[in-house]
């Protein structure tokens, strides 16, 4: 009879410790935060967003991140504008994200970055820094002025008082890191944190830390996925964003 009780007593417990690993489970699964979830970034943040959709996947295990969809802040803005199904939006610039201001729910900077010069691995022409790029001889790429790299390195050059013609300008910073490491280009103006992820050695653009570029990130208006779009960004810019963000290279706000 004892050991009958016993039994029935382990039992209960068993039971009702299952019922509420059960409801623990239920509740993370049931959030309101499920289906699909699709982010646009500038190309800068390719990496880092990569990372942060996989740990936004395991914090939401009912919810798929679809790949990133990384360009040139203005092409996406633009792609944006035209009703592209983003539910995130992150800009390597603030003046990108004022364009489609009426298209997102209050944008916020997460973090910042600076330009250096990207050179081919053992610098060959012998770039020593943002004069050299004035040089005739140095064939050098950088972003278009329309997109934030442009810009700033527009802002940077001037700044230092140095004319350059490129030979070509890209839509993107990988464009430009792609043809500095093919060794198509003696030099390209990147941001810091792109040199880190390609075969190019990188050389100190002087006053780069006076032209920062703030990133801010949004969700969309319209976001077909709203409660998905809202806890991604929170992820963005709390402790688990800064972190792998600062893993990337990325500055704080």
């Amino acid at each position: 009879m004892r050991a009958a009780r016993v039994t029935a007593i382990l039992a209960g417990v068993v039971a009702v410790a299952l019922g509420l690993s059960g409801c623990a489970r239920d509740a993370g699964e049931s959030d309101g935060i499920g289906g699909e979830l699709t982010v646009y970034a500038a190309a800068s943040l390719g990496p880092a967003f990569e990372e942060l959709a996989a740990e936004f996947e395991a914090a939401h295990p009912g919810v798929d991140v679809r790949p990133p969809v990384l360009d040139g802040s203005q092409v996406l803005a633009t792609q944006i504008a035209e009703g592209a199904p983003a539910d995130v939006f992150a800009s390597a610039d603030e003046s990108t994200m004022e364009r489609v201001a009426d298209l997102v729910r209050d944008p916020a900077v997460f973090a910042t970055n600076t330009l250096v010069i990207a050179v081919p691995r053992g610098n060959p022409a012998g770039i020593g820094g943002l004069a050299d790029l004035a040089d005739p001889s140095v064939t050098v790429v950088l972003c278009a002025r329309e997109v934030p790299c442009g810009a700033a390195s527009g802002a940077l050059l001037e700044r230092a008082g140095v004319t350059v013609d490129p030979a070509s300008e890209e839509q993107n910073v990988g464009a430009v890191l792609a043809k500095v490491a093919a060794g198509e280009a003696d030099a390209g103006l990147v941001y810091r944190t792109d040199v880190a992820r390609a075969a190019v050695d990188a050389v100190p653009a002087e006053g780069a830390e006076d032209v920062v570029n703030r990133y801010p990130v949004a969700a969309l208006r319209d976001a077909r996925n709203p409660a998905a779009a809202e806890a991604f960004v929170a992820l963005v810019r709390g402790e688990v964003g800064r972190r792998v963000l600062a893993e990337h290279g990325f500055d704080g706000p």
